[in-house]
């Protein structure tokens, strides 16, 4: 709840110039559809416009995020989720993710990181 108050439309657009570099956007008719954000190891955002979910955007985006990973030297790659996301995990499960226990996730906050209870999920990139 704390990280959702402060996760406005204006500080969505600061962290997102800072990020440019870590960002794939797909595109669907010329409108943003979704974007993944990865740092290092890390999917560290993965986002599907709503009218755009179940029309294969996520599966691309995660398997651009996962090519990334790996052409960076990465064997593995992780992700975390939020605990009460379940359609979020087992999308991540039908893809080959493995949740690796709870974990509390520092997100990005305007006063510094703001504790979110989450699961890891990781993957063996072959």
């Amino acid at each position: 709840e704390e990280l959702v108050a402060v996760r406005t439309a204006e500080s969505f657009r600061q962290r997102a110039v800072e990020r440019v570099a870590d960002t794939v956007v797909a595109e669907v008719g010329g409108r943003v559809a979704g974007f993944t954000m990865v740092v290092d190891d890390e999917v560290g955002q993965v986002y599907v416009a709503a009218s755009h979910r179940g029309s294969g955007v996520a599966d691309a985006l995660l398997a651009d995020a996962e090519a990334r990973i790996r052409a960076a030297g990465h064997s593995h790659a992780w992700l975390a989720v939020v605990a009460g996301n379940v359609p979020a995990r087992r999308f991540y499960e039908r893809r080959g993710w493995v949740d690796d226990g709870p974990l509390v996730y520092p997100a990005e906050g305007p006063r510094g990181p703001i504790d979110v209870p989450a699961h890891r999920y990781v993957k063996h990139l072959a």
